[in-house]
Order: C-alpha cells, then structure tokens, then sequence
C-alpha cells in the first residue's frame, strides 16, 4: 500500500500525518510506503515547522528528516490512496493533475473519521503551539481508522 498526505506547503499537517501513520504502519509490521506534499512550492525544501517537530517530537515521532515538496499530476499513478488534508488542497490537487486525477485514489482525510461531511484538518500554520496539538490529535485518530479499516 503506498498512500500520500497532502496539505498546502507540507510543513504542518502533512509532515504530521505522514510522521503518524509511519509509525502506525512500522507499529503494526506493515511494509506501507508513506509519504506527504503540498499543493504549493513555497517551502520546497524545508523541513517540517517547529512546532509540528516538536508535537510529532512530544508524541514519540521523529519527523525532522522530511522536507516538503510539492504535489504532481504524476502522485496520482504513484500512489494507491491519497489523502487531502482540507478542501482547498483537493481543488488544487484536482488543478495540477487535470486528466489524471483519479476520484478512486483522493479523498479528504477527515472522511475516514466523518465519512461523507468533507470536513478540513484545521490548518495551524498561524496559531500559537496548542493548535497542533489539536490538529495531532485529529490526525491520529484519522490514521488509526485508516489501520483499522485496512486491517478488518
């Protein structure tokens, strides 16, 4: 199974949902590749924000190493599942990958928890620490579906 998260810049949510079901998948021996983008090139290149460091960091998670890149029309055949972090993304992502988008493959990642009520992952790039703790904690929960779905 190879699934991508994808938010704006991927330094926020992303690197935290790609950090999180990493260490579910290694947690429960499955071989899943992992991996995050963003719809935007603004931080190609850079690390994670310091505070999804330091939450991912205060959970157990170590997502220093990642670096953000961006989104391709080329993601869609490369990945089994795509998960979008809120609606802005899925349009931009619908954007980039024209013809190839594939509504099998996409989806918002909070379905897995509402299915059906398309609701975003709170983007925390503004607010203060305590915001991705929030955020954290929706995207785990989210990923712990996504494990339990596929395990059953």
């Amino acid at each position: 199974m190879k699934i991508l998260m994808v938010c704006l810049g991927n330094i926020c949510r992303s690197p935290l949902a790609e950090g999180i079901l990493k260490d579910r998948c290694e947690k429960a021996g499955l071989n899943w590749t992992i991996d995050s983008a963003g719809t935007n090139s603004y931080h190609t290149g850079e690390a994670p924000h310091h505070f999804s460091q330091q939450v991912a960091a205060h959970n157990g998670i170590d997502i220093s190493m990642q670096r953000a890149r961006r989104f391709t029309a080329d993601d869609i055949r490369q990945y089994d599942k795509i998960y979008a972090l809120a609606n802005d993304v899925l349009e931009d992502m619908r954007r980039i990958a024209k013809a190839d988008f594939d509504e099998q493959k996409v989806d918002l990642l909070l379905n897995e928890l509402y299915p059906g009520e398309n609701r975003d992952v709170p983007d925390p790039w503004y607010g203060p620490e305590a915001g991705y703790h929030e955020v954290f904690a929706l995207i785990s929960e989210a990923c712990d579906r996504i494990l339990q779905k596929q395990m059953s």
